[in-house]
């Protein structure tokens, strides 16, 4: 998650002093990285995902499941030569990092897939099952099950953890969640405490609530009277709404999981087309992917994490947020005295949907196939300076929308700074720069390649994009199903990159993120599309999530984009039978889910707690709730259909396949 310096991190009190510091020589960076790598040409098509796994300790004698924070040493082990872990993780092209909490471990495949090889494409399958295994190898305790879980139901409900632990901490403040979730490496306290320190306040999460019968009016699970903290008295000044879940700490986002996908482009260009491209399919694919229906031991009125998170990361003063503070007085909450005068509105948060395109710009050219500047019609707010110099620059590779996406991201402060890392070489180091680009989180992230990606150098990567928004699956089978999908459209998008246009107003993105956050957001809501991407106009329509992906009589459908992509580069035909049986199965799961056929995570979830015997109509998750769904959806990612779940949750075509097709899993 981010960048990881070794030092000394800065509070809140001294870093901000160095903001400027960062912004500009992070700005040099950039500028050098373009200076060096903005002619590279012809890279591969490699690409890679990213799961995180949240450690759930389960107890059959009192029946409860509990995440784990002391079994987070095992990253030591997975990343030391000389140890065997690390060595079978380096057998089976496995790589396991940090993530924000204890309890969490990402993990991706050590080298990039070639995203010219089928056979690349169906060895992502295999690598995440053995990730997996690996995982489950070095914690050594059976009892301990590393889930592709969006979020720990009982998350910051009673005795939660394993071992316990309080919520008393000075990095949070939290009503209720430890300190002792967060990862030990120094920057994520500091993070935690900086973003609350610099909005003056605590993140106030709210997240509506799944109204039934007996659903309190306010969150009954807020110690009211808890008077540790100053901060406790916040939920009673305002923080907290009325059929809200409240939540009040970065650790409720980011101890969320999910799955995500990076790819390389043939150059900057390619790669900004791309990124343009997937911006509108990143509200589509959160929608599709949903799988996060409880927040805090409640069900929620919605299906996915992302506001969740976005809530959680929010730095924002009142001012910026254009909204009373909770104390009167505290406008600008952290941010310096003599600053205060700089600051500017911010309408979103630093971890959101993207604010505007980057233009398909034709090589040697300063004019675009499809791209026009007022498809920008956010209207975002911008860092002047950073915009001017990057306009001005003497080599001209940034043009006006390319400036304008750094120029926003130059809006935010630097949130950790380490003290050993003040002082750097903008020539070859890149950390004031990704200080501000990797807390800049979007559901599409254009990623420069650094100063070493010279036209010549191949073996460093170049222009890559990443898409975000995806909520995590609970099978191995189901996000290599999404990882490969997003992979296999980006290459087709990018093949034919001269022929489909994917453009529509920004701002009808943004409002497709909204509907993605309904209830049901597969099919409780239509969303903006274009209407014919072979067109140059920018003329759209509504459709349902089953249209885009399964086609309709205005679109022919994802589905059948990735179908046609299959024939044409590789010459084959989707079938059940034969050695690509399995793409087969990945699209009928995206299709099912999309047409209805299959049921979402998080409607297989909520139904399973409406269902259960202890439920008492009051959107609350009991122990015993909490503990019967991990078991489930356990028994689920393990495909084991003893109890009849795989069936009920992939349809007996599916499951049966599943069944008798496990791929390989020996490591």
């Amino acid at each position: 998650m981010g960048l990881l310096s070794l030092g000394t991190p800065l509070p809140w009190e001294e870093s901000r002093q160095y903001s400027n510091h960062i912004r500009s020589n992070g700005l040099e960076q950039l500028i050098n990285m373009f200076n060096a790598a903005s002619k590279r040409q012809d890279d591969p098509f490699l690409w890679g995902d990213e799961l995180e796994y949240i450690l759930v300790q389960f107890n059959n004698n009192t029946h409860r499941a509990k995440i784990n924070i002391d079994k987070d040493y095992i990253l030591e082990d997975l990343n030391k030569p000389g140890h065997c872990e690390y060595d079978l993780a380096l057998r089976n092209n496995t790589n396991f990092h940090p993530e924000y909490g204890r309890f969490m471990i990402e993990a991706t495949p050590i080298k990039p897939y070639n995203g010219e090889s089928l056979n690349d494409y169906l060895f992502v399958e295999e690598n995440m099952t053995k990730r997996r295994i690996i995982a489950s190898k070095a914690i050594n305790n059976p009892d301990i099950i590393p889930l592709t879980i969006t979020s720990y139901p009982l998350m910051g409900i009673g005795n939660f953890t394993e071992p316990p632990s309080q919520p008393n901490g000075d990095a949070s403040k939290s009503l209720f969640l430890p300190d002792e979730i967060i990862n030990r490496h120094v920057r994520f306290p500091t993070l935690t405490a900086n973003i609350r320190k610099r909005r003056g306040e605590k993140v106030a999460i709210n997240i509506p609530m799944y109204q039934d019968e007996t659903t309190a009016k306010f969150d009954e699970s807020i110690p009211l009277n808890r008077g540790l903290f100053s901060e406790d008295e916040e939920p009673i000044l305002g923080a907290a709404l009325a059929g809200h879940i409240y939540m009040d700490s970065m650790g409720f986002g980011m101890g969320c999981s999910c799955l995500q996908v990076t790819v390389q482009a043939p150059n900057v260009n390619k790669a900004r087309y791309l990124y343009d491209s997937w911006a509108n399919l990143a509200p589509i694919f959160l929608a599709l992917s949903s799988a996060t229906p409880i927040l805090k031991g409640h069900l929620a009125d919605q299906d996915v994490r992302w506001n969740v998170i976005s809530k959680s990361v929010d730095d924002r003063t009142a001012y910026e947020r254009d909204v009373e503070p909770l104390r009167p007085g505290n406008e600008f909450g952290g941010v310096k005295l003599e600053d205060q005068g700089k600051v500017q509105k911010i309408p979103k948060s630093r971890y959101d949907s993207i604010d505007s395109y980057l233009g398909d710009k034709l090589d040697d050219d300063d004019t675009y196939r499809f791209f026009n500047n007022e498809l920008n019609d956010n209207n975002q707010p911008l860092n002047e300076l950073v915009l001017k110099k990057l306009i001005s620059n003497k080599d001209k590779h940034f043009d006006l929308p390319l400036a304008q996406h750094f120029a926003h991201l130059y809006i935010r402060d630097p949130l950790v700074i380490f003290n050993e890392r003040i002082n750097q070489d903008n020539l070859s180091d890149t950390d004031h720069f990704e200080n501000i680009q990797s807390t800049n989180w979007q559901t599409i992230r254009f990623k420069p390649p650094t100063q070493k990606a010279i036209p010549t150098n191949h073996d460093t990567p170049g222009w890559r994009v990443e898409f975000r928004s995806m909520d995590i699956q609970i099978t191995d089978f189901e996000n290599a199903a999404f990882a490969t999908f997003i992979a296999l459209l980006g290459h087709s998008f990018l093949l034919n990159s001269e022929e489909w246009n994917f453009y529509i107003p920004i701002s009808k993105i943004e409002e497709n993120m909204s509907r993605a956050h309904f209830k049901n957001p597969i099919f409780s809501t239509k969303y903006f599309f274009k209407k014919d991407i072979h067109s140059p106009g920018f003329e759209i329509d509504e459709l349902s999530i089953n249209e885009i992906i399964n086609g309709s009589s205005q679109f022919i459908g994802l589905i059948k984009i990735v179908e046609n992509h299959l024939k044409t580069q590789y010459n084959i035909e989707i079938s059940s039978n034969g050695p690509y049986s399995r793409f087969y199965y990945y699209l009928k799961l995206i299709s099912g889910r999309a047409s209805g056929e299959l049921i979402s995570p998080a409607n297989y979830i909520r139904y399973f707690v409406l269902g259960h015997e202890t439920y008492q109509k009051d959107s609350k998750i009991t122990e015993e709730i909490n503990f019967e769904l991990l078991e489930k959806l356990n028994r689920i990612s393990k495909y084991d259909d003893s109890q009849g779940e795989l069936s009920e949750f992939f349809g007996n075509e599916l499951s049966l396949y599943l069944v008798e097709n496990k791929v390989n899993s020996e490591v």
